[in-house]
């Protein structure tokens, strides 16, 4: 159960699917997700698997379902309360939430094709681990889309907003430029900065390891408010701590220089989705080398 429903397990056809019951008052998510879901091509192994939706009335009230995969090991949130990981581990999730990102943010032309899509409120909640230690990213519901051919910008007219606690500087203090596309991919990348850091505190290095805690746990309450978020983060213009063991790993360290060019105040200096999934490529190819080496 969650602030915009909840979601239950259904056996469909012999496997187990995801089914997502939304709240009357998220309709506009439901909405938002199913258009996407039937008007795009959105089949990759980093973006949850879309399997049907459906309006049903129920006992005189209108229920409105989103039936997807089934990934057991749930959210990338829950899942790193009670996991910790080795290298291996962390680059297969972080390597595969980058891909999903690379993915949704691409225009691909031709009859395959996909519209650029941005997610607008990525978060470790909206992120679920499979079986295999990648993951795929969930929740459509805030999606904004954009094609070049027409140059048109669809932003949906949801009145959900993201979350507070990773929302980026220009969303904070409104300086955002909503009627341009790459502003809302920069706010991704915002945010992939932050589920960068934490699932990079709970990999294990010399035997040491960080809890798992949300970001900016040590300086906003637990349900921080816009204003709250806003003064941290374009006022004071703090930014995540970076445990000093990271610098004495060759991993980590690459991966909090990686987080660091997510967390610019100016969005266009940011990384790019493709150019994160190359650095975190070659990250990962360097530490097979090192492996074979051995």
């Amino acid at each position: 159960k969650g602030r915009y429903g909840e979601v239950w397990r259904g056996l469909w056809q012999g496997e187990s699917v995801a089914v997502k019951i939304f709240s009357s008052r998220d309709e506009k998510s439901w909405f938002r997700e199913t258009e996407l879901y039937n008007t795009v091509l959105l089949r990759h192994e980093n973006i949850l698997g879309f399997i049907a939706s459906d309006m049903t009335s129920r006992n005189s009230s209108t229920q409105l379902w989103l039936i997807t995969h089934y990934h057991e090991m749930g959210s990338l949130y829950d899942y790193l309360q009670v996991t910790t990981l080795d290298t291996v581990m962390c680059l297969r999730v972080v390597l595969s939430i980058a891909s999903g990102l690379a993915h949704l943010h691409v225009e691909i032309f031709g009859t395959q094709g996909k519209p650029a899509i941005a997610h607008r409120d990525l978060k470790s909640k909206n992120v679920l681990v499979k079986k295999n230690g990648q993951c795929c990213i969930a929740d459509l519901g805030l999606a904004v889309i954009h094609s070049q051919s027409t140059n048109q910008l669809d932003v949906g007219n949801n009145p959900r907003v993201g979350t507070k606690r990773y929302m980026a500087p220009e969303v904070l203090d409104e300086t955002i430029q909503v009627d341009c596309f790459d502003s809302y991919k920069r706010v991704d990348i915002w945010a992939f900065g932050l589920v960068l850091w934490e699932v990079a505190r709970r990999m294990v290095s010399n035997g040491i390891v960080e809890d798992y805690k949300p970001p900016f746990y040590d300086v906003v309450p637990n349900d921080p408010s816009f204003e709250d978020m806003k003064k941290l983060v374009c006022v004071d213009q703090q930014r995540p701590n970076i445990p000093n063991r990271w610098f004495s790993d060759p991993t980590l360290s690459s991966l909090a220089k990686l987080m660091k060019e997510c967390w610019y105040h100016n969005p266009s200096a940011r990384l790019t989705a493709l150019r994160i999934k190359k650095t975190l490529t070659k990250i990962d190819n360097s530490l097979d080398k090192l492996k074979s080496d051995c």
